[in-house]
């Protein structure tokens, strides 16, 4: 009974359904990752781009680590190596050490540094250490420099990745004329969502700039030879392109605002890469939803008639068809069930929102964002059901706590959260990122009406299997 006690007291000093967390001493296992994470991911959607850590090695040892066992590709992220003696009188000359060995021996078109707590803290000028490189140097075709401050306690990896796009643009558009072409701002998508999105344009004939795109950088085929800048990503001359489009689409509703360079305390705005565009040369832009469930690709595809004046092609209203079939023909299986899901706050949301297409009741949305946003969000969604436990800047042992109180049926989310999912026998559908237990996490397609088709399947036929291997007897029909 003091047990009961003590876990409902906990869930009651979080939150339910209030979209605000008690404060910690200290976080024991956060639901996110690092924020130059973030940004080095971003910077492998830029062809030719060397992502360089002003940082410990420590850091960029992480990232690698990170990105390698869910990408399962090689990925180079160089880094300023600080010291104590950086520590103290500053990292400059690390830096320019660092951008002299990576021209050296990479040659890059691009290079993207992203910062560290550390160097945030000791109150480093990234900026200015590369003006003054260019200036001092006597080396000739340097590579294009674009910075992203990205402190991980300002935010998280989501955070970063749009920290980087932001700074992309900002250093790298450049208005000429006025194009006939958009712009694409993902959020954090897999390859398989990136390959998605450019069919989906070319279907449409729309001409479009895609920032980023590793579709090709972080799942490419195999080599013969070893390449130490691997082939795709967004060219610098489409980058400047930017600036000359007719409309930015940017997905997400949220961005993570916490760690943007330009937020606010007390419910200011922050800027990202489509609304900088807008402020700096005009170039209107809209704001969606991940385009996962029926409701939220209907929207994007609207979007791109009204944009194109291009009906749908027939292909991509069938796979709408055979989505709403396979919702008819599997809803059964998962109406009524409980579900706890994690990750990004843009993802949580579009998750949330197919979910209750299909009749999951979610009794947990957490997210290790901390745009003060989330709540909000839900609620335009949720209309008049009841709010699900809301966690922001969550932690996995908080959500755990909740998990066990609440006795969800499944839970949706990375692979971070798998020992939690272990520990209530529930199945835990695999989407997002980091995907370290199973082969193929860069290849899950998450959006559109195929993508989402997929996840639906996964998520009715992980029911289906949970139930027949509880079953005494088994069955071999549904």
């Amino acid at each position: 009974m003091v047990m009961k006690d003590k876990i409902t007291n906990k869930i009651d000093g979080l939150t339910r359904g209030h979209g605000e967390v008690k404060e910690y001493i200290a976080t024991r296992n956060a639901c996110k990752l690092c924020t130059p994470l973030g940004a080095c991911l971003a910077y492998k959607g830029i062809k030719g781009c060397v992502p360089l850590i002003h940082g410990s090695q420590g850091c960029a040892t992480y990232i690698r680590r990170y990105m390698i066992s869910h990408y399962r590709e090689p990925v180079d992220i160089a880094s300023s190596n600080f010291d104590e003696g950086a520590t103290i009188f500053g990292g400059k000359q690390n830096v320019h050490q660092a951008i002299s060995n990576i021209i050296k021996q990479y040659n890059p078109e691009v290079l993207g540094v992203t910062t560290t707590c550390l160097s945030e803290t000791i109150g480093d000028d990234v900026k200015q250490f590369m003006s003054e490189y260019i200036r001092d140097t006597e080396l000739e075709n340097l590579p294009k420099f674009v910075t992203a401050s990205t402190p991980s306690y300002q935010g998280s990896h989501a955070d970063g990745f749009h920290e980087a796009v932001l700074g992309a643009v900002s250093s790298l558009a450049k208005h000429t004329q006025k194009g006939e072409h958009i712009n694409i701002f993902p959020g954090m998508f897999s390859p398989a969502d990136l390959r998605y999105l450019k069919h989906v344009l070319e279907s449409f004939g729309q001409d479009y700039v895609l920032l980023p795109d590793y579709s090709e950088t972080l799942d490419g085929s195999s080599w013969s030879e070893y390449k130490r800048i691997p082939e795709g990503g967004t060219p610098k001359e489409e980058i400047a392109r930017t600036a000359d489009a007719l409309l930015s689409i940017q997905f997400g509703l949220v961005f993570n605002k916490a760690g943007q360079s330009t937020y606010k305390k007390g419910g200011g705005t922050s800027q990202t890469a489509a609304t900088y565009l807008e402020n700096e040369y005009q170039v209107p832009s809209v704001s969606l939803p991940w385009p996962i469930g029926v409701e939220a690709n209907d929207l994007f595809f609207n979007t791109l008639t009204e944009m194109s004046g291009v009906e749908r092609p027939a292909e991509i209203e069938r796979e709408r068809g055979r989505l709403i079939d396979a919702y008819a023909d599997g809803h059964k299986y998962v109406f009524g069930k409980r579900a706890v899901i994690f990750g990004e706050e843009d993802l949580v949301l579009a998750i949330y929102r197919f979910l209750n297409e299909i009749g999951v009741d979610v009794i947990v949305i957490a997210s290790g964002g901390k745009s003060g946003l989330l709540k909000e969000k839900i609620e335009e969604i949720a209309g008049e059901k009841e709010l699900p436990t809301i966690m922001s800047n969550a932690d996995f042992e908080d959500i755990a706590t909740i998990s066990e109180e609440l006795k969800p049926d499944l839970m949706i989310g990375h692979s971070k959260g798998y020992y939690i999912a272990r520990n209530l026998n529930i199945p835990l559908i695999r989407i997002g990122f980091p995907i370290h237990d199973r082969l193929g996490g860069q290849r899950i397609q998450h959006i559109g009406y195929e993508g989402t088709n997929d996840l639906f399947e996964k998520i009715v036929n992980s029911m289906i299997e949970f139930n027949q291997t509880k079953s005494e007897v088994g069955y071999k029909y549904m």
